[in-house]
């Protein structure tokens, strides 16, 4: 059962600006890369769930987070069916990633009172994801898209929020380009979490790597506030 609701999930995600994408098949090697993560100032997680036996890994890894990471928050993505949902959900994850719009998960999740956010790539997708409850959404893939599509959404729809996910480096220019268009947190894999961070254990890295993403992104908002 998952520990933050919705409106938890969605206030953090706002406030931190960034959500860490990651997949290993390792237990191990994932509860290290989570707690660098979490060492770096992040406090959320998307278990990218594309793995044989994956739902092992992410109930290892939530069990972690909940014993020793004091509010970290554990979602998972890469979810096609209400099924694979409703099972992560029972793992206790508290958010529910998808890659495309999805109904059917859209009905188990608000059941659950748990936040879902859809891959949406047109507006039509996006106001039927907020007619299902859609708390922020998912653009995806974010490097087809870009800032303007996000930019031209905000004009007639200022109170929709978004989170790009692909096409999101830690690079300044990058990142002040999606805050500057009014998304509210992005959704950051590989561009994060490495290959060569992995390979080398280079954990360290990674929490400097996070902690440094974060305050530029909080130096990105002040700037336009």
């Amino acid at each position: 059962m998952a520990k933050y609701s919705r409106l938890e999930v969605a206030a953090v995600m706002k406030e931190t600006g960034m959500v860490p994408l990651f997949y290993h098949a390792d237990i191990e090697l994932g509860k290290k890369v989570l707690k660098a993560c979490y060492e770096g100032g992040a406090r959320l997680m998307e278990f990218t769930a594309r793995g044989d036996f994956a739902f092992e890994v992410f109930s290892e890894l939530n069990k972690y987070a909940l014993k020793e990471l004091p509010g970290m928050i554990m979602g998972v993505g890469s979810i096609t069916d209400a099924a694979a949902a409703s099972m992560f959900m029972q793992m206790g994850a508290n958010f529910i990633v998808t890659p495309s719009l999805r109904e059917d998960i859209a009905l188990v999740c608000n059941r659950r009172k748990v936040l879902w956010s859809p891959g949406c790539g047109s507006l039509t997708e996006i106001n039927r994801a907020e007619e299902l409850g859609c708390e922020i959404i998912k653009l995806f893939p974010g490097s087809t898209y870009g800032p303007g599509f996000v930019k031209a959404i905000k004009g007639p729809q200022p109170w929709t929020s978004i989170m790009p996910t692909g096409g999101v480096s830690t690079d300044e220019g990058n990142l002040k380009g999606w805050f500057d268009a009014g998304v509210t947190c992005v959704g950051m894999g590989s561009q994060l979490i490495g290959k060569e961070v992995l390979a080398n254990r280079d954990f360290d890295g990674l929490t400097k790597t996070v902690k440094d993403t974060l305050a530029l992104i909080k130096s990105i908002r002040r700037v336009e506030s």
